[in-house]
């Protein structure tokens, strides 16, 4: 599966808005996307399901095992053509501040995908 995550170096950095329009842009390419949210988050998933037709889907390294995240990625990409993932706050920024729980690079890490960091 393709994949590549959108991280920023904090909040406020156009992490939603670049994801999003990697999203349409591939969309508009014919391809199948999936869109992600690294953590939970509704406001930014709404707007790449309005980017790629489909419902985007969060992934949370906190709230679920390393296996948990994988099987639920691998089962929402099993049609999609490429997977686009955004992140949460900075690259990595996590739950306690002292590990990468709940982290972008987490997530990545798991997901074994390239990151692309912008701010």
């Amino acid at each position: 599966m393709k994949v590549i995550v959108i991280a920023g170096t904090h909040s406020g950095v156009g992490k939603t808005s670049l994801a999003t329009g990697v999203m349409q842009a591939l969309r508009q390419q014919g391809l199948l996307v999936q869109g992600f949210k690294v953590g939970p988050d509704f406001l930014d998933p709404m707007h790449h399901a309005a980017a790629t037709g489909r419902p985007s889907i969060n992934l949370d390294g906190w709230m679920l095992t390393r296996q948990q995240v994988l099987d639920t990625f691998h089962r929402h990409t099993a049609d999609a053509d490429i997977a686009v993932v955004e992140g949460v706050m900075g690259l990595f920024d996590s739950r306690d501040g002292s590990s990468e729980d709940g982290s972008t690079a987490q997530i990545a890490k798991w997901l074994g995908a390239p990151v692309v960091l912008g701010g």
